[in-house]
């Protein structure tokens, strides 16, 4: 219960602007304020407790303990390392980051685009920390995490070998802003390893919050070029690889000193005159600050005598600094991916720039309740969460449609690498809104929806990444959209976006909260009919009433005789909830009426129960629980419904007769508690702390 107490806590800090790029939230509640006041207060240098200078924040495999990759290795400040240490030297640029020992190449690619932006990068890496008279060996980075800005603290113990950084490091062997950012960012996915291998794409949406776009060289698009040219002059961030075939090895390098496998960054591209011709030329970094291309248009081929002296210098580059131009028919041959990071509105800043219109959400698939899988699995595709876009205005400039991009994002999945988790196979599927459907948001569309439904649209792929991100353009209208896992029963958490040219309004369909059963007719004791009568009388003793441990006697032996149906036997709590249900008196005990009502209650569940058992195995699915709650007079949203099962299902999700009466029951009386509360109809009632704990405890 904590848990969704701290969930409903975050909810409102996030609504009064928690988690915006003014305001990030302390990541792991570490203040960095406060943490280095203390440190200078004390004067001690800063130890990080939740990242410490251990084995465990390193790896769990290459890099695990047991690993020869760490021998030698040892956790050193700037100050042990050189006599005057500095956290940027003469601003950050993109020959400050060198790649290490660590297979994140494409992190430094992401972190090398990120200097072009001068505005981007002040926000991820805060001013005015350096290793002065207020150094304190601590420093923070503001990182981008699933929908929110985190400020990270971290200590400047970093991992050396013979006195020199394992991972990233400066050219300029004083700097150290990109090693402690490295830091920073492994912190936040649990470990260093944890950043060996991944796309530049994750680091250019972690570093800014945008949303990047992945384009194969194979059969590009027409206008990529210009989407390449627009993309810069918009700040946005870009990287490309180039795939290994066959049996090449992962960083092999080409006759054209090309290194495979390897992320790059694009920094520029030019339209320059040459020989009457225009050339496009794009401007390509290699991270690691050296091996550059040695084709037409590298620092020293002559195509460079063959245009006006003025674009010469502007252009070219003579020193072995890991940047270079080539034409633009040679990078769509040589190279295979180019990736786009588009950033967001609060972003960008510039008023000549053109803002993307954002709308984003949270979400979680949970096993038996709202994790449906793909629309392979017809039966419970339609649990999956959904969300409807309405988009209301075309492009313009001779542009027909609306273009829009979304993207599903899983959360957190890199956490777990450690533990043998893989990132979930995720992709989202688009269907148009039919007619009678427009307009609605109270409504989760059922199973009979899809089935007489095609899809209008779907992501590129199912795909194991962090991130699946696709383009569309359809005319105005409302879509329904559908994020879901491949397989059906795979727990997560996601994060959705759309970004659109023009305004778009996204919301989550859901059902409405409603208590839809018709109120019971009290009938008197002359109307109970005398077989009933008789049973109760010798089912109740001598007081004439019928108590929780009663009942659980007289509930556990009817069940036990049905063969149609499983159950567990009803437990103490559940018959206290039942009487608590129905005693109008208030003695703790039911009446010959009260158990009357109870018991014609009880049949109506068994009805349900048995009619939604579909396979006829006594017991009931997830899925066919879903179906029977709405049945019996409740409609629940996605987050009841997980509760539900996490409630009362077993660990096989099958929920038995007695945990559904259970289910129900509590339920029901829950809502009569709320709607006799509610004296005014507003859906909102206030309790005091003995009033909560009162009912909550009933």
């Amino acid at each position: 219960m904590s848990g969704i107490a701290s969930k409903l806590q975050r909810n409102r800090t996030r609504a009064e602007g928690l988690g915006s790029n003014s305001q990030a939230v302390p990541y792991l509640d570490q203040d960095y304020e406060a943490l280095k006041r203390q440190c200078l207060e004390s004067g001690t240098l800063f130890e990080d407790d939740k990242f410490g200078a251990t084995v465990s924040s390193l790896g769990y495999d290459e890099l695990g303990p047991d690993s020869y990759k760490l021998e030698g290795v040892e956790w050193k400040r700037p100050t042990e390392l050189t006599p005057s240490p500095q956290f940027i030297v003469e601003g950050a640029t993109r020959t400050d980051i060198c790649q290490g020992s660590l297979g994140d190449c494409w992190l430094l690619a992401a972190i090398a685009s990120l200097t072009l932006n001068k505005e981007v990068l002040n926000r991820v890496v805060p001013h005015g920390q350096n290793f002065d008279h207020s150094y304190a060996g601590i420093f923070h980075f503001q990182i981008w995490q699933f929908g929110e800005w985190v400020d990270v603290v971290i200590d400047d113990r970093l991992p050396v070998r013979n006195g020199k950084l394992l991972f990233v490091h400066s050219a300029e062997g004083s700097e150290f802003w990109s090693a402690l950012l490295e830091k920073a960012y492994a912190k936040v996915n649990g470990c260093y390893e944890a950043l060996s291998g991944g796309s530049p794409t994750e680091g250019f949406e972690d570093f800014t919050g945008g949303i990047a776009e992945r384009y194969k060289l194979s059969s590009p698009q027409p206008n990529l070029y210009r989407v390449i040219q627009k993309g810069l002059d918009r700040g946005a961030l870009l990287g490309c690889s180039i795939n290994a075939t066959g049996d090449e090895a992962p960083e092999s390098v080409t006759s054209k000193q090309l290194v495979k496998e390897h992320a790059y960054s694009i920094t520029g591209a030019e339209e320059v005159k040459c020989s009457g011709e225009i050339i496009r030329l794009i401007r390509v970094r290699n991270p690691w600050g050296r091996i550059e291309w040695t084709g037409p248009w590298s620092d020293r081929s002559s195509e460079w005598q063959l245009i006006s002296l003025e674009d010469s210098e502007r252009l070219r580059h003579k020193a072995e600094d890991g940047e270079f131009w080539m034409a633009f028919s040679d990078f769509l041959e040589q190279f295979s991916v180019v990736e786009v990071c588009h950033l967001t509105p609060d972003t960008l800043t510039d008023s000549r720039c053109k803002k993307w219109d954002l709308n984003a959400f949270d979400g979680n698939w949970r096993r038996g309740s709202t994790a449906g899988g793909c629309r392979k699995f017809p039966k419970t595709f339609w649990m999956n969460p959904q969300f409807v876009i309405r988009l209301e205005e075309e492009d313009g400039d001779g542009e027909a449609g609306c273009s829009f991009l979304v993207g599903l994002m899983q959360k957190n999945r890199q956490r777990r690498f450690r533990t043998g988790q893989d990132m979930h196979t995720i992709g989202f599927t688009i269907y148009e809104v039919p007619e009678q459907f427009v307009g609605q948001r109270n409504v989760h569309l059922e199973r009979t929806f899809f089935r007489r439904h095609a899809q209008k649209a779907r992501s590129e792929t199912f795909i194991d990444l962090r991130e699946v991100v696709t383009r569309f353009c359809m005319p105005p209208g409302e879509y329904l959209i559908v994020p879901s896992t491949y397989e059906p029963y795979k727990d997560g958490d996601f994060f959705v976006r759309v970004f659109s040219e023009k305004h778009a309004d996204l919301q989550e369909l859901d059902d409405p909260i409603e208590f839809k059963v018709e109120e019971e007719e009290e009938i008197s004791e002359d109307e109970v009919d005398g077989t009933f009568k008789t049973l109760f009388g010798k089912l109740s003793g001598d007081d004439s009433e019928i108590s929780a441990f009663e009942l659980k006697n007289i509930l556990n032996k009817v069940v036990s005789k049905r063969p149609d149906i499983k159950a567990d036997g009803f437990g103490l709590e559940t018959c206290r909830n039942m009487i608590n249900l129905l005693d109008k008196d208030g003695n703790g005990k039911l009446g010959l009426v009260e158990f009357k009502t109870l018991w014609t209650k009880i049949e109506k569940y068994l009805k349900i129960y048995r009619q939604r058992d579909e396979d006829d195995s006594g017991t009931m699915s997830s899925t066919e629980m879903r179906a029977a709650v709405e049945e019996a007079g409740f409609s629940l949203n996605n987050p009841l419904h997980q509760l539900l099962v996490a409630r009362f299902s077993d660990t096989d999700l099958t929920i038995d007769f007695d945990n559904f009466v259970s289910c129900l029951i509590r339920l029901e009386s829950m809502f009569q508690i709320f709607q006799t509360l509610d004296t005014d109809g507003s859906g909102k009632v206030e309790f005091n702390m003995f009033q909560w704990l009162y009912l909550t405890l009933l």
